[in-house]
């Protein structure tokens, strides 16, 4: 009898060790689940992101004015009969 309260002590053991310290156990699942809710938190981001370039695209492919605004801001473009001021702050 004290041979198998022996065994099953070490066996309970085993588990034990397994349960709590092993990649499979506890640690690794705590580990596990906030690597998914960065992951989830990234998708979030690049969901969000994208939706703004989708709704810059379709600006940029209904409206030529949305076209023209762009070539000012980003490139200096002007058109044809108007006049560029630049004004400089001190």
């Amino acid at each position: 009898m004290k041979i198998f309260l022996a065994i099953v002590i070490l066996l309970i053991a085993l588990l034990q060790y397994r349960l709590w310290y092993e990649d499979g156990g506890i640690e690794g699942i705590k580990h596990d689940q906030l690597m998914l809710a960065d992951l989830k938190k990234q998708v979030e981001e690049k969901r969000q992101r994208n939706a703004a370039l989708y709704a810059e695209v379709e600006d940029l492919r209904k409206g030529q004015e949305s076209l023209e605004e762009r070539a000012r801001k980003e490139l200096g473009m002007i058109r044809d009969g108007e006049t560029f001021f630049q004004v400089l702050d001190k």
